[in-house]
């Protein structure tokens, strides 16, 4: 086995997941409900900031997933007291007694999560000093943290380059500074937010990132006593306080999941209610299911995705922050798109390399092409980098099984509904890399009435 296998084995094992190897029998239409909890890209950052209060911090509808594990870990080594209810999905975090961890047990977790960089205001505050390990996260491109740490540098943090990690001190205290981003980063702006609300003066992040889990995390920030304005213009200001209580907060649902559910509802001719997913965070995701032919019914407690017989369309994407269509709602939905009638374009323009994903659709049967040029309406980042991120994908075309690897998590989930779809049987290995953000996934498939066993 190779790294990126071991630490999915790894990943799955610590939410149940018991074999790293699905065996599906493909060409059963997916049918049922499932429920989706809280937002991994929220939730694990809500449990960050716990860590900046001074008393208990309640977040509820938390997944269990392995990123969440994680994050837990690290947490616990800082001194966090965290108690889990698992019926409920409620975190009770308890940051009394913060301290520093051990270099070399914070170590331990690195390749595990990128979730770590995010520790260092917060236990900047706390402690005085923090220690990052190297990080890990889905290959699906350059994901630097030079720019973290020139933020925190910006802030006041003294930052020492060491073998096994960076360590991290704070002399004088964190204040405020000017922050402009180069790009609307979801984690850069995360990295200020968690930053800034303790740092002495005032804050002013420009091009922020304002997803909706950026917006969630806002909210309980200020509920913990921050003071933060956010203007049309995507300028964040922070004034700063000496002192942040806790939260008590319910989640943020995952749009992310909501949407991976509904692009398989779509490629296997199925029908899957979305317990908890919610109309306004997925406008523009609902807004090309429906031009893809896909459809959907909106209701108090969720969203039913179903394909409502006919031919599906072809469309033309471009992912772009919010409120575009997001880079991780194109993966899945690609595999929807190897069966539209005509030529669908999708023009990636927040991660170079997510395209890993389409060599398995290809081996399966699929008429895909990569382009280097932009192919779309406005020009972005890597046009004149020679990165493959643009696809074409002409169909329909008839997937057949096929033994495949999953690359990331987003690329996983979609090898899963292609190997759901096609005719004959499949075998997927890696899969434990799914069980960062899928909660419970073997268990969903089962009440959907995928056809499949795990390999032990």
């Amino acid at each position: 086995m190779n790294t990126i296998t071991n630490d999915s084995a790894r990943a799955g094992a610590s939410v149940g997941l018991t074999g790293d190897t699905i065996v599906f029998n493909g060409g059963r239409p997916l049918a049922g409900r499932i429920e989706v909890r809280g937002a991994k890209n929220l939730v694990t950052k809500a449990m960050v900031a716990a860590l900046l209060g001074e008393d208990v911090s309640v977040l509820r509808d938390v997944p269990d997933i392995s990123d969440v594990r994680v994050v837990a870990g690290l947490l616990t080594l800082h001194g966090v007291k965290i108690d889990r209810n698992e019926v409920s999905g409620d975190l009770r975090l308890d940051p009394t007694n913060v301290e520093t961890a051990h270099m070399a047990e914070i170590n331990a977790h690195a390749g595990s999560s990128r979730i770590p960089i995010l520790f260092c205001g917060p236990l900047l505050h706390r402690l005085g000093e923090a220690f990052i390990p190297d990080l890990g996260g889905c290959r699906i491109g350059d994901r630097p943290i030079d720019f973290h740490l020139e933020v925190l540098r910006n802030f006041g943090a003294v930052i020492e380059k060491l073998p096994s990690g960076i360590r991290m001190s704070a002399p004088e205290g964190l204040h405020g500074a000017k922050v402009t981003l180069p790009y609307p980063s979801v984690g850069a702006t995360e990295q200020v937010l968690l930053t800034a609300v303790r740092a002495n003066g005032r804050t002013e992040l420009r091009n922020a990132a304002i997803e909706p889990e950026i917006m969630d995390l806002i909210n309980i920030l200020q509920k913990m006593g921050a003071i933060i304005s956010v203007d049309a213009d995507r300028v964040i200001r922070i004034e700063g306080v000496e002192r942040l209580g806790g939260y008590s907060h319910k989640a943020l649902f995952d749009r992310n999941e909501a949407a991976s559910w509904a692009s398989a509802a779509l490629v296997t001719k199925g029908d899957i209610y979305v317990g908890g997913a919610k109309q306004p965070e997925m406008l523009t995701f609902l807004n090309v299911f429906r031009k893809a032919g896909g459809a959907f019914e909106i209701h108090d407690d969720g969203i039913r995705f179903y394909h409502p017989g006919g031919e599906l369309r072809p469309v033309v994407i471009e992912t772009d922050v919010h409120p575009g269509f997001m880079t991780d709602w194109q993966q899945p939905l690609v595999v929807a798109l190897t069966q539209a009638h005509g030529v669908s374009i999708v023009h990636e323009t927040v991660y170079e390399q997510r395209f890993g994903f389409v060599d398995a659709l290809v081996e399966m049967g699929s008429d895909i092409q990569l382009h280097r040029e932009c192919l779309g309406s406005q020009e972005c980042r890597f046009g004149q980098r020679n990165f493959q991120h643009s696809a074409v994908i002409s169909g329909p075309t008839k997937l057949k099984a096929a033994d495949i690897e999953v690359p990331d998590l987003r690329g996983g989930f979609s090898h899963l509904i292609a190997a759901l779809a096609a005719e004959g049987t499949s075998r997927v290995s890696n899969v434990g890399i799914i069980a960062r953000g899928y909660e419970n996934f073997i268990a969903k498939l089962e009440t959907l009435g995928a056809d499949f066993t795990v390999e032990a």
